[in-house]
């Protein structure tokens, strides 16, 4: 009975010294007691790097019509003083613009649109996507745009400068999207070709990145800032809800930016303040014509069937036969002229 409680006093004697052979050298190496520390049960967030086409941040429509601010802006006297006057100006919001068919032109329309928000705005929120989808819209039912959705995406890539969504002439299409994010762009480009509307950016026809200053930003009508893009609409009849038709007539072009050497493509790209001042002179001639005696207004030629016409138009209704004799009475000389031309 004593040789057995001997042998197991002696087997945890080599079993403790065992222990701490192990031990030793973990207790005393660099570090101390960290090697034993027990890890954090709830897992590190990355971080998100931002979008390689939002880096540069200088897409926007009517990128030749900008410079850039390499330095830190400089205030003049007076600037930065907060007024009400400066306060965002309220726009009406645009209507609907339905692309209802299933055809090509759909799918051209949806392409397009797509990489104008991916390219655009692809690590911008919602509100930021639906912006720029809702400004391609607008231009579409402006009459100084393409009448297209591909045609205002890619209008002016032909150029090496000038275009008006930077994207499309900077080398951006080379690089492939990511599908999660593709995914998001092109279900905002549906929910905008099915009629919705972004109502808080109005009429808005122009936008540029927070980090650039275009020379017509004060000529036209700032309608608020939203993620890292700051929203404009034409001031004066250009911008009146009365100067775009939203309607949809088809005709979508190829979804691809044009060739380089495509001449018959190459046109002015349109500036801002110059469609603005056109619109301006074409209201003011109107309403000075409407305000001119009648008498001075000129009168329109009648309107006629083509069976009338074919009969001679104005001519059988003109009296050429009349009677030369001086037997005729005054009141009476001008019988069968025209009072008044008639209109239909």
């Amino acid at each position: 009975m004593g040789k057995r409680h001997g042998r197991m006093r002696q087997r945890r004697t080599l079993g403790a010294a065992a222990l701490a052979t192990v031990a030793l050298p973990a207790f005393a190496a660099p570090g101390g007691w960290e090697h034993f520390a027990i890890a954090n049960a709830v897992a590190e967030q990355p971080v998100v790097e931002p979008m390689p086409f939002e880096r540069a941040g200088a897409g926007f429509p009517g990128s030749a019509f900008y410079y850039l601010d390499l330095d830190a802006p400089v205030l003049k006297v007076g600037e930065g003083i907060h007024s009400d006057a400066h306060e965002p100006v309220t726009s009406p919001a645009a209507r609907a613009l339905r692309i209802d068919n299933s055809g090509i032109d759909r799918a051209r329309a949806l392409q397009c649109l797509a990489a104008a928000v991916y390219y655009e705005a692809g690590s911008e929120p919602d509100a930021g996507q639906r912006a720029v989808a809702q400004v391609v819209l607008n231009r579409v039912a402006h009459p100084a745009y393409p009448k297209t959705v591909c045609g205002v995406v890619y209008q002016g890539s032909e150029r090496s400068t000038g275009c008006q969504f930077t994207f499309t002439c900077d080398g951006s299409l080379a690089r492939r999207p990511s599908s999660l994010f593709w995914e998001r762009a092109m279900n905002v480009a549906r929910a905008a070709l099915s009629g919705y509307v972004y109502a808080p950016v109005g009429l808005a026809t122009h936008y540029h990145t927070v980090q650039v200053h275009p020379y017509w930003a004060p000529s036209l009508d700032y309608l608020g800032t939203i993620g890292a893009h700051r929203f404009y609409s034409f001031q004066g009849a250009a911008g009146r809800l009365a100067a775009f038709r939203f309607s949809y007539m088809g005709g979508e072009p190829i979804a691809a930016p044009h060739r380089r050497d495509d001449s018959a493509l190459a046109s002015a790209v349109p500036d801002p303040v110059a469609v603005q001042r056109a619109f301006d002179d074409v209201e003011q001639t109107r309403t000075k014509a409407a305000f001119l005696p009648l008498a001075a207004q000129p009168t329109p030629s009648p309107l006629y069937t083509n069976e009338i016409r074919q009969r001679g138009g104005d001519t059988i209704y003109q009296a050429r036969d009349l009677p030369k004799a001086q037997r005729i009475k005054a009141e009476y000389a001008n019988s069968g002229r025209w009072i008044a031309l008639p209109t239909n």
